[in-house]
């Protein structure tokens, strides 16, 4: 009887210790375990130098949805970047996403700026108006190089 009991407080350990473990791979690791709700738009952007899947997305500092994917568009020949908006969030044909950093040398994140349009993007619509990254090393190189010609 002893050894069962024991037995008993040794496996419900173990089976506790799994879930914890499993909680934190799935918080600490950012991993969805459900699709957010929401629909998906694109950008068309000449360089997205920096900006990494799962990146923000923000409006007036509040973050409306992350970055889902990055790819390049073979006809285009320009990044092709698919970004998830929260369910709530209306977007106009007219706003504008721009790619900026937090800080100096922090991450890359989208920055929505909101038009005056009363027609509101829908899923799989593609922004018309887009800005893309600073390019600092581009800026550095001119200002270093520059010609005295």
């Amino acid at each position: 009887m002893k050894s069962i009991n024991k037995e008993l407080y040794v496996g419900a350990f173990v089976i506790i210790g799994l879930l914890c473990a499993g909680y934190l791979t799935v918080v600490l690791g950012g991993v969805p375990l459900f699709s957010p709700k929401g629909y998906t738009l694109y950008a068309y952007f000449t360089s997205v130098s920096g900006l990494k899947n799962g990146a923000g997305v923000e409006m007036a500092g509040v973050e409306i949805g992350n970055v889902s994917e990055i790819m390049l568009d073979k006809e285009r020949l320009e990044a092709k970047v698919a970004f998830r908006i929260n369910q709530g969030i209306q977007l106009s044909e007219d706003s504008i996403a721009s790619i900026k950093t937090a800080g100096i040398i922090g991450e890359k994140y989208i920055s929505i700026s909101p038009g005056g349009s009363d027609i509101m993007l829908d899923d799989k619509e593609t922004f018309n108006n887009t800005e893309s990254a600073l390019d600092i090393e581009s800026l550095v190189r001119k200002f270093i190089f520059k010609d005295d010609n």
